[in-house]
């Protein structure tokens, strides 16, 4: 598995902690070992035109995700194909502005995003009211599951 992560922003970011988090995702998934995914952190400048040129939407976002090769999670008998999932982009300028209004730290807010974004990859949407219920428990789910992972990595 190839998980690419470029921090063309001026934020310092614990990349280790994106890495292990995705990882633990994919697998939580049954996404192929073989599937590749590129995570990259952008300033607000880079990511509003990106919001622009994509959603048609002005003003940096927090999280983009561009899906390539449409793969969907698999199951502990049948995982995801090997394949290009896609790209997750991240704004660390406007996560740390939502982590500041929801009360936590900018690294839970990126985790949050990273997930999000990754769901989106592997097909999840919110547009609907039962995608998104569908959506966000898993996320809840993955996020617990990797916060519960990380605790227990810390006192091993």
């Amino acid at each position: 598995m190839v998980i690419d992560i470029n921090n063309e922003s001026d934020a310092e970011i614990d990349e280790s902690v994106l890495l292990r988090l995705t990882q633990e995702n994919l697998a939580a998934l049954h996404v192929s070992p073989d599937a590749d995914v590129a995570i990259v952190l952008v300033d607000e400048g880079a990511m509003e035109q990106l919001h622009l040129q994509w959603m048609d939407e002005p003003g940096p976002t927090d999280v983009l995700s561009f899906p390539m090769d449409e793969l969907r999670p698999g199951t502990e008998d049948q995982p995801t194909p090997p394949g290009l999932l896609g790209d997750i982009v991240l704004c660390p300028q406007v996560a740390e502005a939502q982590a500041e209004v929801a009360g936590h730290s900018t690294m839970d807010e990126l985790i949050l995003l990273t997930t999000h974004g990754l769901l989106h990859l592997l097909g999840y949407d919110h547009a609907e009211p039962d995608e998104e219920r569908e959506m966000f428990a898993l996320q809840r789910e993955l996020i617990a599951a990797f916060a519960a992972s990380e605790r227990r990595r810390s006192t091993a």
